[in-house]
Formats: structure tokens, C-alpha cells, sequence
């Protein structure tokens, strides 16, 4: 049993927090953050300890009541590994604390690959995680990128890939501080970097990205035309994406029209948060013409990474060498049919 440490309760490190509760092959010994809000408050609700991150932190939450099991520091005196979902950069910080004390970490995709020298996606490269130091699990749409094409590279049919992504202006929780409105801010480079940050896993890829950010918040959409190796049919090309487990097939046809409408079937479904832990990819919509593939499919940003990261924590503990194992046992615990 490898014990484990969240560092940073917000959108991710909430959701990593309960899915490591639902494991048992590892325990969460505590959650570590500098709030001291309704979100930490949750947290102890939920019967997990909480770790101040600093001294001020600590002081702020003894003022409002919440119990403090401890420090940062202390914390990770008891741990194998910290998984890091802190914000942007802050972890990169943190790092250099993990490695002094010789603590196996892993990071987000908001962090560089070079911060961890390894990016993760366990139906493509589990096995090279194997017992690493550390590891970054990439973001929710580069995880989406890989779990498609990863598929299709698997029946050689990939030959290359081209997509553009529709992003969410904002997480929906904080929706209320910022975000777009009534406008649709392009980014200015192309390839965006989502198509880099899929060779970093991937190296063999050959994908280029553009990106959009749009107003609204539920998730991302993807629309992507892949050039296929040979002329393959539909039922071929479908074959081959079920090879993945964490792809979700969606119809039009069934009322699966738009991002809200399959945000209300995962919440009819009883997932925590209507999370959607797999890419919802429209079946009746992909179409498949002579050697060449069109398709689309949404992805949810607060969720897509989680399994992934379950099952980084079993590669760098060494708990489960066999990556399908792994996902087998992580799918099962999160509810993923």
C-alpha cells in the first residue's frame, strides 16, 4: 500500500484526493493547500487530513476553525509520492523541495515537460513510467489527442493528423472572475502547443493543432481531419477507437447534440460533478472518405486527467507493471464502462 500526498485542493487535486479514496493499492494520507475556504472546509468534511502549506496558511486556517494536521513539510515525511496540482508554475517550485527529499512526484500538464524530463499517458507510453522518479501527466486536451490517435497509430492507420480545438474560456467554478464574453480569441501561433506537448509523450506523431478560445465554460470540442495510412471503412476506423476504453461513443441522434446535453447525461449517470473521465466522441458523426477521417468529440477539462493519473501513481510506485492492469483497475474504481 503506497502512501500518497496531494499537494494543491482546487479543480484536479480535489477530484485525484477521492479518486486515490477509491483505490486499494494506495492510501491518501493528507491534502495540502494555502485556502482556507469553503474548498479545504470540504476536505475535512470528507475525513482527510489537511497539511498547511505555510506558516501564514497555517495561521489563516487555525483562525477559521479547520483543523491542521500539520505542516508541508511534515506531510511529506510521511509519503511515497505527492501528486502536485498546484497552479501554473507553482510546482515547478515545489520540485525542488520533492527531489531534496528524495519523494517520488508527479505534476500537470500546465508544467513543462522539461520540469520531470517524462510525459505521461497510459494507453501510449505506461510502460516507460515504469519506476521513474517522476512523471508530468499531460493536459486534458493533449490527453485526448493522445488517447485518439494512440488508437489509431495501434491499427496503423495514422498517418497524420490535423485538428482544431474549441477551449473553454475558463473553469466553470470560477466563471464569475473572468472570461471571454460575446467574442472568440484565436490563438496567434500555429501549431498551438497541445500538438508539441502530444509529440513530448509521442515523439513519432505527426500533428499540428490550432486553437480557439470560445465563451462558454463546460468543456472543450475537438474537430480533427486525419490522413489515414490506407482507405480504411468507418466500421475499420471505429474498430480501432474502441481499442481504447476511455473513449466514450456518443450519438447526435440520441440528443447528444451539444456540450450541456452530455454534461446532463453524466450527471443523470450519478458521476461525482457529472465528471467525464473519457473523450465523448460523436459515432454517427465521424466520416471516413477514401484515406482521409473527419471527426469530433468534446473533452471534459476538470476530469479527462484523472484516471491518467491514477495510474501514473501505480508506473512511478511500481505497484502494477502491466499498464492495461492498471487501467483495468482504475476504469473499474471510477465507474468507466
Amino acid at each position: 500500500m503506497k502512501k500518497v500526498a496531494v499537494v494543491g485542493y482546487g479543480v484536479i487535486g480535489k477530484r485525484v484526493a477521492d479518486a486515490i479514496n477509491l483505490q486499494d493499492d494506495m492510501s491518501l494520507v493528507g491534502v495540502c493547500d494555502i485556502i482556507s475556504d469553503w474548498r479545504i472546509q470540504t476536505a475535512l468534511e470528507k475525513g482527510f487530513a489537511v497539511f498547511a502549506a505555510t506558516k501564514e496558511a497555517d495561521e489563516e486556517m487555525r483562525s477559521e476553525g479547520i483543523s491542521v494536521a500539520g505542516s508541508m513539510q511534515e506531510l511529506l515525511e510521511q509519503v511515497d509520492l505527492v501528486v502536485d496540482c498546484t497552479p501554473k508554475k507553482i510546482a515547478a517550485k515545489n520540485v525542488e523541495i520533492y527531489r531534496e527529499k528524495g519523494i517520488k512526484f508527479i505534476v500537470q500538464g500546465g508544467e513543462k515537460h522539461e520540469t520531470t524530463g517524462h510525459s505521461f499517458s497510459a494507453e501510449n507510453n505506461y510502460n516507460s513510467a515504469l519506476n521513474l522518479d517522476s512523471t508530468r501527466v499531460v493536459s486534458c486536451n493533449t490527453t485526448s489527442i493522445l488517447r485518439t490517435l494512440t488508437a489509431l497509430k495501434r491499427a496503423d492507420l495514422l498517418d497524420y493528423a490535423r485538428g482544431t480545438l474549441l477551449r473553454r474560456a475558463t473553469d466553470p467554478w470560477e466563471s464569475h472572475l473572468g472570461g471571454i464574453m460575446n467574442t472568440m480569441v484565436p490563438e496567434k501561433d500555429i501549431p498551438s502547443h497541445q500538438g508539441p506537448d502530444a509529440q513530448s509523450v509521442d515523439p513519432d506523431l505527426d500533428v499540428i493543432t490550432a486553437a480557439v478560445k470560445v465563451p462558454e465554460t463546460l468543456s472543450h470540442m475537438h474537430y480533427w481531419n486525419v490522413k489515414l495510412k490506407k482507405k480504411a471503412t468507418k466500421e475499420e476506423v471505429l474498430a480501432a477507437l474502441k481499442t481504447s476504453t476511455r473513449i466514450h461513443f456518443i450519438r447526435y441522434d440520441q440528443g447528444l447534440v451539444s456540450n450541456n446535453t452530455i454534461k446532463e447525461m453524466y450527471l443523470d449517470m450519478g458521476r461525482p460533478w457529472g465528471d467525464m473521465y473519457e473523450v465523448a466522441l460523436w459515432e454517427d458523426m465521424l466520416k471516413v472518405v477514401g484515406d482521409e477521417l473527419f471527426y469530433a468529440y468534446v473533452v471534459d477539462n476538470q476530469a479527462i486527467v484523472i484516471p491518467e493519473t491514477i495510474d501514473a501513481i501505480r508506473a512511478l510506485t511500481g505497484i502494477e507493471s502491466d499498464g492495461q492492469k492498471s487501467i483495468v483497475k482504475t476504469n473499474k474504481s471510477l465507474g468507466i464502462n
